[in-house]
């Protein structure tokens, strides 16, 4: 006999419960799969800019708010964040040492994701919605099940990584059958003019280093140089010459912040021909020069490699 769901404030209070002892420390917090960190954050932290993997990222307790043009994503208790192409952009965290901020990131793994959507393809069940590379979702009843289920495994070391790989799955499933998953579905298929500028956006995050320009990029997405340049703004909400500077600068911040290479060395690597260039540039945009926030980065997440790659940001 299945045993009866708790009322969801108990369910709330339980993962709660449940992360504050998986994540004992602030920054993140590796877990036994490769995929998922866990995060805790005991301090507000200001708006800055950041630029997610895709992935998923489910808050327990706290509350952050992404903004990208416009637009302002939430994502708390109540609501969980998807990101299907990485898509640069900012974020605030509310959290306090009393009642600090705890989420689980899920990094997105392709396979995992393509299994499921070709089974529900076979099912028939419709993608037929606009894509989008960044989704703030209600939380619903089975997912918070899902995920309430999957803390409970990861307590035990032995039961998180036998049990904890289909639980992730299951919650793969949560989210791409959810409210928003057909926009999901529909953007990690890639399809329409969504698709061509996924592919120029993989080819940034493969060369970022090298001399990358409107005219390579648009042919890689098999577009004009005009019609890529409003299609990359729609998907991102910039250009695409300010995705490549804002994609370079974060990948140099990480390179800092695990190697402790010089600026010079780290702009160099990530593109940069000028370093009093990159150096303005960086202090343009994190606020700091590269020395002072690779520091503090350091001592944000005191984690061994691999780095999140996502962990673009003061503290995620």
């Amino acid at each position: 006999m299945t045993a009866p769901a708790l009322p969801p404030s108990a369910m709330q209070a339980r993962m709660v419960e449940l992360l504050g002892s998986l994540a004992p420390t602030e920054g993140y917090n590796l877990t036994a799969l490769p995929d998922v960190r866990f995060l805790r954050s005991n301090r507000p932290l200001s708006r800055a800019p950041v630029l997610y993997d895709p992935g998923i990222v489910i808050v327990c307790q706290g509350r952050k708010r992404g903004f990208l043009g416009d637009e302002v994503y939430l994502y708390d208790a109540q609501h969980y964040l998807a990101v299907s192409v990485p898509v640069p952009f900012s974020m605030e965290t509310d959290a306090t040492a009393e009642e600090p901020l705890l989420a689980i990131y899920f990094r997105l793994d392709f396979s995992v994701a393509a299994e499921l959507m070709l089974q529900l393809d076979e099912q028939g069940l419709a993608a037929q919605a606009a894509p989008r590379g960044l989704m703030s979702t209600p939380m619903d009843a089975m997912l918070a099940q899902s995920v309430l289920r999957f803390l409970e495994v990861m307590r035990v070391p032995l039961e998180a990584v036998v049990l904890g790989p289909a639980l992730v799955r299951e919650i793969y499933f949560r989210v791409l059958t959810g409210e928003q998953g057909a926009s999901m579905r529909n953007a990690l298929t890639r399809q329409g003019q969504f698709g061509k500028i996924a592919k120029a956006i993989r080819k940034i995050h493969a060369s970022f280093a090298e001399a990358l320009d409107i005219g390579q990029l648009a042919g890689e997405a098999g577009m004009s140089p005009q019609s890529f340049h409003a299609h990359f703004k729609t998907v991102t909400a910039t250009s695409p010459m300010q995705y490549l500077k804002s994609t370079r600068l974060h990948q140099a911040r990480l390179i800092m912040a695990r190697s402790e290479v010089t600026a010079a060395v780290a702009g160099s690597q990530v593109g940069y021909e000028s370093a009093s260039q990159f150096s303005r540039e960086f202090k343009r945009m994190f606020g700091r020069g590269p020395a002072e926030e690779a520091e503090r980065m350091r001592k944000a997440f005191a984690l061994p490699d691999p780095l999140p790659s996502s962990v673009y940001v003061a503290s995620h």
